[in-house]
């Protein structure tokens, strides 16, 4: 089964519509009391979790916005908020 996102403003879509924006890391770390290997760090590496994780998704080819969803990477479904807090 392909991907399909929920919007929170145009709806449930096709999941080529949309665009990876990575995992949600929270806040932006302070650039200057950053060295430069952590800030390749905050970069570069991820968490690649198998299992459910929150991501950035970006609406390409609709509205043009920004958000996150909660997905499972092991299934590539999107998951409801309170069952990704379990």
């Amino acid at each position: 089964m392909a991907l399909t996102i929920t919007c929170p403003i145009c709806g449930k879509r096709n999941g080529y519509e949309f665009k990876f924006g990575g995992e949600e890391r929270g806040p932006r770390p302070d650039e200057k009391d950053l060295t430069p290997e952590a800030w390749c760090d905050y970069v570069h590496m991820n968490n690649c979790v198998a299992g459910v994780q929150k991501e950035w998704w970006f609406h390409r080819d609709g509205c043009g916005s920004w958000f996150t969803i909660h997905r499972d990477t092991t299934t590539n479904f999107e998951v409801e908020k309170a069952e990704a807090e379990k």
